[in-house]
């Protein structure tokens, strides 16, 4: 029998109807790819881990995301839709937005040797900054569920609305983005500046 965390029974279970079916595969794809997958919560989301940092489930208004630690060491670049949400499958909004089960239990199970190799995710270059930044889809939905964050940071200026976006394209790993991501949202729902610390200095 898989050990299952009570807290991610309740994360599925308070997620919205569309994405309890989607959360309840991810998760049993990876019990049966990985039998002694550890599960937990961190950063407020379902996280798998075997012998290290697994993969990662979360659910938003609209979609899903479902992505590897070491997502660019299992996913051709040309595969991984990272810009369209969390992860590297994109805005998951039904079964169908998935890869088939064979094929996500393979990712699993390389992801698993990664971990028992002690391979390190790669750093991710930092990206050329365009000037007209375009928030990610994910950062916007995570917005969207913090009351007040989305209306706080559509009133910022260009700039400040750039500086947080930059900010989390920056992140060299997913822990960084993630770690990012939720403080970011904090801040913006106190309608905070990404700087904020330092403007009255």
């Amino acid at each position: 029998m898989p050990t299952l965390d009570p807290r991610i029974d309740a994360y599925i279970a308070n997620s919205a109807e569309f994405a309890q079916p989607i959360l309840t595969h991810l998760r049993q794809v990876v019990h049966e790819a990985c039998p002694e997958v550890e599960e937990t919560i961190k950063w407020s989301m379902p996280f798998f881990l075997y012998q290290g940092m697994l993969c990662n489930m979360a659910s938003f208004k609209a979609h899903c995301a479902f992505g590897f630690w070491k997502g660019e060491l299992l996913i051709a670049q040309e595969d991984d839709k990272g810009r369209e949400a969390m992860g590297q499958f994109g805005r998951i909004a039904s079964l169908k937005d998935l890869p088939p089960k064979k094929t996500l239990a393979g990712y699993v199970k390389k992801a698993m040797a990664l971990n028992v190799e002690g391979v390190k995710a790669p750093a991710r270059a930092k990206p050329k900054v365009v000037r007209d930044v375009v928030a990610p889809e994910y950062f916007l939905a995570a917005l969207e569920d913090k009351p007040g964050a989305s209306g706080h940071f559509q009133a910022f200026s260009p700039s400040a609305k750039r500086e947080y976006v930059e900010w989390l394209l920056d992140a060299k790993t997913e822990a960084t983005r993630l770690r990012r991501l939720e403080q970011a949202v904090e801040w913006i729902a106190e309608g905070k500046k990404r700087n904020w610390k330092y403007m009255n200095c």
